[in-house]
C-alpha cells in the first residue's frame, strides 16, 4: 500500500466514530521527558541521601558510586533502577490507555485522566480554527499536536500527539464535516513513500508548511529577511530597550557604580531571547486560501500552522506604528471566538495572520479573510476618501487625528478608520455584528459629538471610534442595526458547504 493510500485509511478509521488513542509517544512528548530531566536532577543532587535510604551503612562523604561497587551492591542497584524505569513506564502506559478520542459527524471528544476522569466535546458546528503544531522533539517521533479551537474561555480541545503524517488529513477531515459538506474528502499528497525511519522524518522536515496539491503553490506573502529584521529593530521593544541602555549608562556615568550593570545583564539576556524568538517564528511564513478557509503557517524547528474556516473572522485589524511609516509596512490581526495555546507568527498572538507587510501584500492578506471585500484607500485623508470623517470641532478631543477619525459602510462590511501616530483600521462583517451602541458624555454633548462602537468578540481587537458628528452617529446606528439583522438572515459562510451534493 503507498503512503498516500495509508494516510487516507488511517483518516478513514479515525473518523469513524469509535474510540481511539493517541500517539504512543504521547505521555513522554506531554511531560514525559521534562519529568525525566527533573527525577535526572534530584537524583544527582541527592544521591548520598538515595543510597543511604536503601543502604543504610553508607556514610556521608563515601562516593555513592564507589560504595556500590566496593560493597558488592551492584545488583541491587540495578533492580532499583529498573523499579523506576517499571514504574515510568507503567504510569506512561496507563496515560496513553486511558487517553482516547473520537471523532463522529457532530462533535470531537476526549477522555483522559486515570484517577479523575475528564470528558471534554468540541461541536463541529462550533469549531473558530484548527491549529496544528509540531514541536521539535515531537517531529523527531513523527507526531504532531492538532489543537481545535472553541469559543469560550478554556473551551479549545486538544489531540496531543497524532501521527504528523495524518494530521493535516484529519483537519481536512473534520472541516468537512464542520462544513456540512455531503461529499468525500479528497485525500491530500503525501510526502514521497521513505524508506525508513530517518528517511521519514527527513522528508517532514523538509516538506512545505502548506499542502501544494490542497492549496495554492505559493503563499500571498512573503516576508524577507531584512524586512522582519527591520520591524524588529523598529518596535516597542526595541525603543524600551534604548531607553534602558541610556538609563543604566547615564547611571553608570554619574555615580560610578558599576554593579547596576549585574541587575540589567538579565534584562539583556531576555531581549536577546525575545528577538530571536521572534526572528525563528517568523521563518517560512505562508498564507494561502484553502477551500476550508485561510491557512497560516510558520516557524522552523518547531512549525505549526492553523486554518480559520469561513465565518469565523469576527472582525479585522489593519495597523501601522509611527516607526513603521517611512518604510510603508502594516500589521494585520483579526478576531475570533476562541484562543489558542500556540503563538502565532514571530511570536506574537494567535490573532495576528500577517506580522509586517507593505500595502499591496495587506490587500491581498485582507482578500483572503474577507473575500469579496472591497476597500477605500485607507491611506488617504481629505474630501472623497469613502469615510466619513468627524468634523473641524472634534480637533478638540482629536488634535492629530480628527481628519482620520471616521468611518465607512459597505454591502457586507463596517471600516472604523483612526489614529495619527499609531493607524488603525478595523473591518467588522455585517454577519459577525453582535450589536451597535452610541454614546454621549457631557463633553461630547457640548461639542454636539457622539462615539459609537460595535459589539464583536472580545479581545484583541475593539471596534469603538469617538469624536463623530451627532446626527451622522446617529444615522450609522439605524443603517447599522438594520443592515446586521438581514445580513445575518444572509449568512451561511457557518455551513460553507452544505450546498454540495454527493459525488
Amino acid at each position: 500500500m503507498s503512503e498516500t493510500a495509508a494516510v487516507t485509511a488511517t483518516v478513514a478509521i479515525l473518523t469513524d466514530g469509535e474510540w481511539h488513542r493517541l500517539h504512543p509517544a504521547s505521555p513522554l512528548l506531554k511531560g514525559g521527558i521534562a519529568l525525566i530531566a527533573i527525577l535526572g536532577v534530584v537524583v544527582a543532587n541527592l544521591r548520598e541521601r538515595l543510597v543511604a535510604i536503601f543502604f543504610p551503612s553508607f556514610e556521608e562523604g563515601d562516593n555513592p558510586v564507589d560504595y556500590v561497587v566496593n560493597h558488592g551492591y551492584i545488583l541491587q542497584a540495578l533492580l532499583i533502577t529498573a523499579a523506576l524505569l517499571v514504574v515510568l513506564i507503567v504510569g506512561f502506559y496507563f496515560s496513553w490507555r486511558m487517553h482516547t478520542f473520537r471523532i463522529t459527524e457532530e462533535v470531537v471528544e476526549v477522555r483522559s485522566g486515570i484517577l479523575f476522569r475528564t470528558n471534554r466535546k468540541a461541536r463541529l458546528d462550533r469549531i473558530q480554527g484548527i491549529n496544528i503544531v509540531r514541536p521539535f522533539f515531537a517531529r523527531l517521533f513523527g507526531a504532531a499536536k492538532l489543537e481545535i479551537n472553541q469559543a469560550g474561555h478554556d473551551a479549545n480541545l486538544q489531540l496531543s500527539y497524532l501521527a504528523s503524517s495524518a494530521a493535516d488529513d484529519l483537519r481536512r477531515e473534520i472541516l468537512r464535516l464542520a462544513s456540512g459538506s455531503r461529499t468525500e474528502a479528497s485525500p491530500g499528497a503525501a510526502a514521497p513513500e521513505a524508506t525508513g525511519f530517518i528517511d521519514r522524518r527527513v522528508g517532514e522536515f523538509l516538506a512545505p508548511e502548506l499542502d501544494p496539491s490542497f492549496v495554492e503553490p505559493d503563499s500571498v506573502v512573503r516576508i524577507h529577511l531584512g524586512r522582519l529584521f527591520g520591524s524588529m529593530v523598529l518596535s516597542g521593544a526595541t525603543v524600551f530597550l534604548v531607553i534602558v541602555l541610556v538609563a543604566i549608562t547615564v547611571w553608570v556615568s554619574t555615580t560610578g557604580d558599576i554593579y547596576a550593570l549585574f541587575f540589567a545583564l538579565p534584562s539583556l539576556f531576555g531581549f536577546g531571547s525575545f528577538y530571536v524568538r521572534r526572528f525563528t517564528k517568523a521563518l517560512r511564513y505562508t498564507i494561502a486560501g484553502t477551500p476550508d478557509g485561510v491557512r497560516v503557517g510558520y516557524g522552523l524547528l518547531s512549525t505549526s500552522n492553523e486554518t480559520i474556516p469561513p465565518g469565523r473572522i469576527h472582525s479585522v485589524q489593519v495597523s501601522q506604528s509611527l516607526l513603521w511609516r517611512p518604510a510603508g509596512w502594516w500589521e494585520v490581526r483579526v478576531n475570533v471566538a476562541s484562543h489558542s495555546s500556540a503563538k502565532g507568527a514571530a511570536g506574537q498572538a494567535n490573532t495576528t495572520i500577517l506580522p509586517v507587510g507593505n500595502f499591496d501584500e495587506t490587500m491581498r492578506v485582507l482578500a483572503l479573510v474577507l473575500p469579496g471585500f472591497v476597500v477605500p484607500d485607507f491611506r488617504a485623508v481629505g474630501q472623497g476618501d469613502g469615510f466619513v470623517n468627524s468634523p473641524r470641532r472634534a480637533a478638540w478631543l482629536r488634535p492629530f487625528s480628527w481628519r482620520r477619525n471616521g468611518f465607512a459602510t459597505g454591502a457586507d462590511w463596517l471600516l472604523l478608520r483612526r489614529g495619527a501616530i499609531w493607524r488603525q483600521l478595523v473591518v467588522v462583517p455585517q454577519p459577525r455584528l453582535q450589536s451597535v451602541a452610541i454614546e454621549q458624555g457631557p463633553l461630547l454633548r457640548a461639542l454636539r459629538l457622539a462615539r459609537i462602537e460595535l459589539h464583536t468578540v472580545t479581545v484583541p481587537i475593539h471596534a469603538d471610534l469617538g469624536a463623530i458628528e451627532k446626527d451622522a452617529a446617529i444615522a450609522f446606528f439605524g443603517e447599522v442595526a438594520d443592515a446586521a439583522v438581514q445580513s445575518a438572515r444572509r449568512d451561511t459562510s457557518h455551513r460553507w458547504r452544505s450546498g454540495e451534493l454527493p459525488a
